[in-house]
Order: C-alpha cells, then structure tokens, then sequence
C-alpha cells in the first residue's frame, strides 16, 4: 500500500479530494494535512468581507469529504518536508510518512513592514481573518467616524477597499474614510484602461488613492510612507502582494526566483520526483505563472493524474497553461472590472459573471459533502 499525502486543501487538490475513493479503492491511503477542517475560497473573500456572501457560500469542508471517502485528515501546519525520509514534519511534533507527497500551501502576505502589532492590522490572507475584520470594521463605524488604511495598490489591495465601502454603505452606520496606500503606481502591472475603471470605480465613492510613496513601516494605529508622511488608522488591511509558503526554502528543496517550489512540466519538484506541487506555492519553471486561481483550477485534472501515475509507476502528463485567462475584480457594490484578451469592461455585467462563475465552481465541490 502506497501513502499519498495531500498538504494543504486547496484549489489545485481539488480534484484529488474528489477522488480520494477511487484512489482508496485502488489500494492506496491517503493523508490530508491543513491547518483548518475548511478551505476558504480566496477569489470570494473579498465578497465575504463586503457581506455579499456568508462564510459558508465560500468554504469547502476538507475534513468531512476527507474522511467520507476514506482517508484521513490532520489538523495541523506543515513546517518542513525532509525529503531524504520522505517525512513531513508538523507544527505539532508530528511527522507524516509518504511515497508520494503533493503540496497546495498556498500564499501569504508577507509582515515584515509590520513593526508594532498590538491589533487592527489585517492580512488579506488568510481569508479566515476577513470574518474576523468584517466584524471589526462594523464594531468600529458603529461607534465613531473610522479611518481605515489599506496597504497596497493592485487588485487585492482595491477588491478589500471597494468591499470595506459596500460593507458600511449597507450598515446604514457612519461610513468611514477609506485611504489606499498605493506606492507610485497604482495597478501597475495592467493596461491604463483597467487601471483607470478601476480607479474611477473606487475614487468615485470617495475612497482616496494615494501614489505618492510607498509604505515604510506599518505599526497599530499609523501607516508611515518614504516619504515621512504617516496616516493615522483605526484599521490597517496588508495588501502588498503575496509570496509562496516559505516550507519550501526552509526546507532545503529547490526554489524559484519567488521561493515558490520549482516544478517541472509534470508539477513534479526539479530535484525529487515524488514530490508535487500546485497553486500559488509553485515555480512553474517552464513557463512562470501569475499568482492567480486560474492555474490552479487549471492544474486540478493534471495533478491529479500524475499522482495516480506516479502512485502505480506509470508515465506522467505535461501541464500546459493554456492561454489569456478572464480576470474580474468585485470591487463591492455588486459592480466590476472584467479583462479578457482586449476585451475590458466595467460596472453591473462584470460582477453578476464573477458571482456566477465563483458560485458554480464552489457548488461543484460543496455537493461532495452531502
């Protein structure tokens, strides 16, 4: 009997939670690692965050489909991979033994302008800590005029902001000022007709966007820029791009530029061949890939796959990207800004597509739970 180990619960394993019966039956055990019994849905929580969706429209129950289908889930967080023992080390203590080891852990925002924390300072990651900052951000404006930061300037950074704004338009309590700390280039990395619908979207509710400087320390309290400028808050949100786990540094294995486990075609690491991986943790060394959920959906059907062959010593599949990938941004208020190839779009359309497309792929997994 072979041991398969899952690490991590999301988008990219899919697929292989759906299928944890079909690979029980074929003789082999399976073991999934998460620090949580649900996996949030990171493309739905800025909806969660604006009240669009509940918890429960965008959480998959890991656990429970786990152990319906005959394998064995762990409650804990992976610390280091030894792949000379093929182990994997938990936070508890722990070690988890495997022949063939799949890493989906995902993405962090990274802290380290963080210089003083001692509450209301929020990262967009993990989504579990949006429920919590929701609550906050009601608790607050119900009380007093706030003032709430947001840290960042791409698409994460304005999805939080235009949801923070819907949140408080629909409380019926005092709206609070919303200030982006964007850098010097807000949305930079898109074309100027996104970045202007996005802007126009959010400036046009009277959230401020500020492409003065970037941020130099964050602390409770205060967003101090290079510039020397510092913006008081009551609430700070960290948005300033995501990083891989940092597992896979730490652990000795092969890392790309982004500290991202390097993959080969096959999603399979360049320096031990049992060892796989997808989602925002890899280094897809043929081709370097975005940090966004469409190549992890995409991923789903081919990882899969080449853990059954590598499970039963049969030939492998090459993951192939595909191409242009559509992209929308909710940025609250039920409205968006959609990209696809040149197609660019804004406004009522755009959100309604996001919330159907979002709402079906979570559907399709939260029917294994029944």
């Amino acid at each position: 009997m072979s041991n398969l180990v899952l690490a991590g619960g999301g988008h990219a394993h899919m697929v292989a939670l759906s299928r944890i019966h079909e690979l029980v039956s074929r003789g082999h055990r399976v073991t999934v690692i998460g620090p949580s019994p649900h996996h949030y849905y990171s493309g739905m929580g800025p909806g969660m965050l604006g009240g669009t969706y509940s918890p429960e429209d965008i959480r998959f129950d890991t656990r429970g489909v786990t152990e319906k289908n005959g394998g064995t889930f762990v409650c804990d967080r992976v610390e280091r991979i030894d792949p000379g023992r093929h182990s994997v080390h938990l936070a508890s203590g722990e070690k988890v033994s495997y022949d063939v080891l799949s890493c989906n852990l995902g993405s962090h925002v990274p802290r380290s302008l963080v210089v003083e924390d001692s509450g209301g300072i929020y990262t967009v990651k993990p989504i579990e800590k949006l429920m919590e900052a929701r609550q906050r951000v009601l608790d607050i404006i119900s009380r007093k005029k706030a003032t709430i930061v947001v840290a960042g300037g791409g698409p994460a950074a304005s999805e939080v902001a235009g949801n923070i704004h819907y949140l408080a338009a629909g409380s019926g309590q005092r709206m609070p000022t919303i200030h982006m700390c964007a850098g010097t280039a807000f949305m930079a990395r898109f074309p100027e007709k996104v970045r202007r619908r996005v802007h126009r979207s959010l400036t046009g509710r009277g959230i401020a966007i500020d492409e003065t400087a970037f941020v130099q320390t964050i602390r409770t309290g205060a967003v101090t820029l290079e510039s020397g400028r510092s913006i008081e808050a009551d609430l700070i949100f960290l948005a300033l791009g995501v990083i891989p786990s940092p597992v896979f540094e730490t652990s000795g294995l092969p890392v790309g530029p982004d500290r991202g486990l390097r993959v080969n075609a096959f999603l399979q690491s360049t320096a031990h061949p049992e060892i796989f991986g997808g989602g925002d943790c890899i280094y897809f060394e043929p081709h370097p890939l975005d940090k966004v959920g469409v190549y992890a959906v995409r991923q789903n059907p081919v990882l899969y796959a080449n853990l059954l062959a590598s499970l039963e010593g049969k030939p492998l599949l090459p993951f192939d990207p595909g191409g242009d990938y559509l992209l929308i941004f909710n940025l609250g208020h039920r409205t968006g800004v959609l990209k696809k190839r040149g197609l660019i779009m804004e406004g009522r359309l755009p959100f309604l597509l996001k919330d159907y497309i979002d709402r079906r792929f979570m559907t399709k997994f939260q029917r294994l739970e029944a």
